[in-house]
């Protein structure tokens, strides 16, 4: 499974000319915004590639972000401090070329992604996602993402669970 991947940060050398998730605007994210984001520093991208080559396999993308206490489950907010907005690790994106789909890999990158927010030297109180449809929210609430209530497609996972994991 991902002992056959590499996950690191996206470089010059990394071949996303080819890849190809099915989705058109995170194939050309990936080809034609995600260096000049890591460039302002507005977002980190973290490719996935077998250890011979540097074809991009899969993506995603790690930046800071808020989510607001208001929205969030009555039971979580009730044990977090009254202010307005609480940080967030934010995974903007995440997609998996075709040839790669089904073999896990996306669960990998997730899981890479909430090491890397664990280990921020910042306060961060849990990794958020922003899913595009139901599929890929079911898929973040089956590695335990809670949806805000009043947002269902907006899922969080506390680090203090990804700490336990």
């Amino acid at each position: 499974m991902t002992a056959r991947f590499i996950i690191g940060a996206l470089e010059a050398r990394h071949d996303r000319k080819t890849f190809s998730c099915g989705v058109y605007a995170l194939d050309r994210y990936l080809k034609e915004q995600a260096g000049q984001d890591i460039k302002r520093r507005t977002a980190m991208c973290y490719v996935a590639h077998e250890p011979d080559s540097d074809k991009v396999a899969g993506y995603y993308t790690l930046s800071a972000g808020d989510m607001a206490l208001k929205d969030m489950p009555e039971e979580v907010a009730k044990r977090l401090p009254r202010y307005p907005v609480i940080p967030v690790a934010r995974v903007g994106r995440l997609a998996i070329d075709k040839e790669y789909q089904g073999q896990r890999l996306g669960a990998a990158m997730l899981w890479d992604a909430a090491n890397r927010a664990l280990r921020a030297e910042m306060g961060v109180f849990a990794l958020a996602v922003d899913a595009k449809d139901e599929p890929a929210a079911a898929f973040y609430r089956y590695f335990g993402f809670v949806a805000f209530p009043s947002m269902p497609l907006q899922l969080f996972l506390p680090l203090a669970t990804i700490a336990k994991a």
